[in-house]
């Protein structure tokens, strides 16, 4: 039956082109737009995680409380063994402690007098034991003049602030800021590059230096004041990462201690819960979106394709095929034309799914001044879902258009059957 069916079909061009067409072109669509915006989201989220969150984040219970002061008086302590304990614990992920620091950087003249100074907000990371850091935040294509840096003592400014305050690469600047235990701490730095990030709240005032130097000038021998975690070779998963910080979280649920270390998943930090929320639900806008919009348009193909075989319907009824019988061919024919227009749809959209993949959108001239971390080159994401996401509206909306435009079948009165032949 279904072998017929699909010979009809590929026989009757006038039934089939336009509704396959129609298919094509939504599943085309629904596949693009799962991809781009999935990619884009991610790598929104991707971003924001690399340079700020992590995919999970350890942190004592009171310095998660208030994270946004970035209060080191309530870091971690004993950082090398709550990170042994961390890789132990969940080998799977990397582990990356940063400090978070604000302060004044005053710039001397010959003299040793004040010539310049400006507001900081600065990043102890590593930099000088492994690239790692600086691949994932994506330091490289930001770095516009001078070096990384090579040596302890050695850090990396904002090209903006850089010049606003007349520096020259290889001067020296004191880092004035408060240390661990309230104390003013004051510590001497080499500026060995400038970077640019794009993004004004960082290009304004950004400072990076390696973490074990910043700890010298903060007084934070052996602490940091947050544990960064990443999924190894994935993007961000958010329930995997609140069962992450769930196991990790019972460890230290009896402790009361508010320097008892606590794990909280990037959806709970940064307000970044709604963009989470709203990754994981767009699969579902996109083909309940493009569902009822297919569905109206081949409603309204198979309303004309019924007018056309209006006397087909009669005749087939006339030799006796039931209402029925004739409601549920059309219906398969439906469900042929899905699959076939699916399929189409389907093997374009990947292939622009992952052209955007490889080559990617810049965006860079459009963000500038943006006050989003986000990156300047955006590129779709191919995923599992991807490759079946576009059958569900594309089966669905033909299967549904055609039960609407059927609906007249059983509206034809079987008594006015001959005079019809007749005419």
């Amino acid at each position: 039956m279904i072998r017929f069916l699909f010979k009809g079909l590929m026989r009757d061009k006038t039934r089939s082109l336009l509704p396959i067409i129609v298919v094509a072109l939504g599943v085309m669509m629904t596949v693009l737009l799962q991809s781009l915006l999935g990619g884009f989201l991610g790598e929104s989220i991707e971003s924001t995680a690399n340079f700020t969150t992590g995919h999970v984040k350890v942190m004592t219970r009171a310095y998660s409380l208030n994270s946004s002061q970035i209060p080191n008086d309530l870091a971690l302590i004993g950082v090398d063994t709550l990170k042994r304990s961390l890789q132990k614990q969940f080998p799977d992920m990397t582990w990356a402690e940063r400090i978070q620091f604000g302060g004044l950087l005053d710039a001397p003249d010959s003299t040793g007098h004040t010539r310049s100074q400006g507001n900081v907000m600065g990043m102890g990371i590593s930099l000088l034991k492994s690239d790692e850091e600086i691949t994932r935040i994506d330091l490289a294509p930001r770095l516009v003049s001078g070096k990384f840096p090579t040596k302890h003592g050695e850090i990396l400014l904002s090209d903006d602030l850089f010049h606003k305050m007349n520096l020259k690469l290889g001067d020296k600047v004191t880092l004035i800021s408060s240390g661990m235990y309230g104390d003013m701490a004051m510590y001497n730095y080499i500026v060995s590059g400038t970077l640019h990030f794009g993004i004004n709240v960082l290009d304004r005032g950004m400072m990076i230096a390696d973490i074990d130097d910043v700890r010298a000038a903060l007084n934070m021998e052996n602490a940091a004041g947050e544990i960064l975690g990443f999924f190894t070779g994935e993007r961000y998963e958010n329930k995997l990462a609140k069962e992450t910080a769930n196991s990790f979280n019972a460890r230290f649920a009896a402790n009361k201690d508010k320097f008892a270390p606590v794990m909280q998943p990037l959806a709970n930090m940064n307000d970044m819960g709604f963009l989470v929320a709203y990754s994981e639900s767009i699969q579902t806008f996109i083909i309940m979106i493009f569902i009822i919009a297919m569905a109206i348009v081949l409603w309204n193909a198979g309303l004309i394709g019924g007018l056309r075989r209006y006397g087909e319907f009669g005749l087939r009824l006339a030799i006796g095929e039931s209402k029925r019988e004739i409601y549920r061919t059309l219906i398969a024919e439906s469900f042929l034309i899905g699959i076939v227009g699916s399929v189409i749809g389907v093997i374009i959209g990947l292939l622009l799914s992952w052209y955007f993949q490889v080559v990617g959108i810049n965006f860079g001239d459009s963000m500038k001044g943006s006050t989003f971390l986000m990156p300047s080159v955006m590129r779709a994401h191919i995923n599992f879902t991807t490759f079946y996401i576009g059958f569900v509206p594309g089966i669905f909306s033909t299967v549904i258009g055609s039960a609407l435009a059927g609906i007249g079948i059983y509206k034809r009165q079987t008594a006015n059957l001959f005079k019809e032949l007749e005419g």
